[in-house]
């Protein structure tokens, strides 16, 4: 009979640890969706400065791409100098 009152004796606090853990862990849980949305945040409207940034089709990037390398031919450019031309004539572009 002494084991039993031993065990009893040790289960008391921890079974009033084990509720408080869980007490705050369910409370932690339901208190998540109430931090997850952001009230100060506005609404997904695309700004008008988002429509201009849109990137150009990819036909007509490979196009202007290959006309800027039949200029670089042209003008008989090779290497870096080549390289340079294509990139400023691309950017010229947009």
């Amino acid at each position: 009979m002494r084991l039993v009152g031993f065990l009893s004796d040790w289960k008391a606090p921890f079974m009033k640890l084990s509720l408080l853990a869980a007490a705050l862990g369910f409370g932690l849980l339901m208190s998540a969706p109430a931090f997850a949305t952001d009230a100060a945040a506005p609404a997904a409207t695309p700004s008008p400065s988002g429509a201009m940034m849109m990137k150009p089709d990819r036909a007509a990037m490979q196009a202007r791409s290959q006309e800027c390398s039949k200029e670089a031919d042209a003008k008989g450019l090779h290497g870096k100098k080549r390289k340079e031309f294509r990139a400023k004539c691309k950017k010229a572009v947009k």
